[in-house]
């Protein structure tokens, strides 16, 4: 296991005041269901986000950069994340890196320059529990953690899923279970079973990668018999399967419904995340520059410094930073940084960074430093 913590300019840690700053004070949660108040301090809890996966089922894109950095509606998917809970109040995060981890490290260290951060290294990948295993020393001191897989996009009540009182499931109905965690509720929404990728599902409500655990302890505890007993799930050790152990063991765990998840684990849903973020507000390009004789057809984000002349762009389209773009229809589709595209027809397409096209009418899903000519 590696642990790191950001130096300061004399090889000593730093603590900055605009972290501190940034904690709020407590806040108090009412049930619905009941007349007790629950106090809680959002600033004091820290967030765990495992980001060590290889993400197998995108690519090519996955061989050059990791998962949660693959842009969507131009920002990456880790960025969602975390901006979701700085805003929230979380200022002290631990993240698990693995695959491409120094490129993780590097895009959280520039762009995150504020916030508390350790890097814990999964050399070997044995699941979502062995994450959490690895990442003891970094949690094991806390009361409250939250807990998020950062290749996926949430949007939640986040405030009513931190001030819940006890520990909390985020779910989500799903039309096909038996690809994803599944939790059983009762009549108040509270979980009775919890199970991975069941074969014959009993529910349609799916975990959607989120939780807010306030037994740590016996998370770890739950965490370190599922290993010591080589009780694995599909060829893992499953962080599902350490909370059905807390379950039985009396933990109650709460449940609230997510609006929606996007699981940015396909070409197809990544386009359609993509689509989605596009027409949020502010989310698409308003007044690009660069641009000559171009139709835009919104929603449309274009990044900085790029060149686009005669061509028709959109909708649902997000092109990267210092890209060039002549006599082309691009919709539907993602291109990265530094690409160039010319006389192509593109639709439903993922173009990775520093990738050059010349040619006609195609659907393509391209990794990184691709170059193709159908000329």
């Amino acid at each position: 296991m590696e642990k790191d913590e950001p130096d300061g300019p004399n090889g000593k840690r730093s603590v900055k005041p605009t972290v501190q700053e940034k904690i709020k004070p407590a806040k108090t949660w009412r049930d619905p269901c009941s007349r007790v108040h629950f106090l809680v301090n959002l600033g004091a809890m820290k967030a765990l986000i495992p980001v060590a996966g290889a993400g197998i089922r995108l690519r090519p894109h996955t061989y050059t950069q990791p998962k949660p950095l693959i842009p969507v509606a131009g920002k990456p998917i880790i960025a969602y994340l975390v901006d979701q809970l700085v805003a929230a109040g979380i200022t002290d995060f631990v993240f698990v890196i693995g695959y491409l981890g120094e490129k993780m490290r590097l895009y959280l260290e520039q762009t995150y320059p504020d916030i508390k951060k350790i890097f814990v290294t999964q050399t070997t990948r044995l699941g979502s529990a062995h994450a959490i295993q690895i990442a003891r020393d970094a949690i094991e001191q806390d009361d409250e953690l939250i807990i998020v897989f950062g290749d996926t996009i949430i949007d939640l009540d986040m405030t009513a899923f931190l001030e819940c009182p006890g520990s909390c499931l985020a779910v989500k109905k799903v039309k096909d279970p038996r690809e994803v965690g599944v939790v059983e509720v009762d009549t108040v929404g509270k979980a009775v079973r919890l199970i991975e990728k069941p074969n014959i599902p009993k529910s349609n409500l799916a975990l959607v990668g989120m939780y807010k655990i306030r037994e740590v302890g016996q998370l770890l505890q739950a965490v370190d018999t599922l290993i010591e007993t080589n009780c694995q799930t599909h060829g893992e050790f499953q962080l599902t399967d350490a909370l059905m152990n807390m379950l039985r063991s009396g933990i109650p765990f709460h449940t609230i419904e997510v609006r929606n998840w996007f699981d940015c684990g396909k070409k197809e849903i990544l386009l359609e995340t993509n689509a989605m973020m596009l027409k949020r507000p502010g989310a698409a390009t308003s007044s690009p520059e660069g641009l000559d004789n171009t139709i835009l057809i919104p929603p449309v984000y274009i990044g900085e410094n790029c060149s686009i002349s005669h061509s028709i762009i959109g909708p649902n389209v997000s092109i990267g930073a210092n890209t060039r773009i002549y006599t082309s229809m691009i919709r539907e589709s993602i291109v990265g940084n530094f690409s160039s595209l010319e006389e192509v027809v593109l639709h439903h397409s993922i173009i990775g960074n520093d990738s050059a096209i010349h040619g006609p009418r195609q659907s393509l899903n391209t990794g990184d430093n691709t170059e193709i000519d159908f000329g």
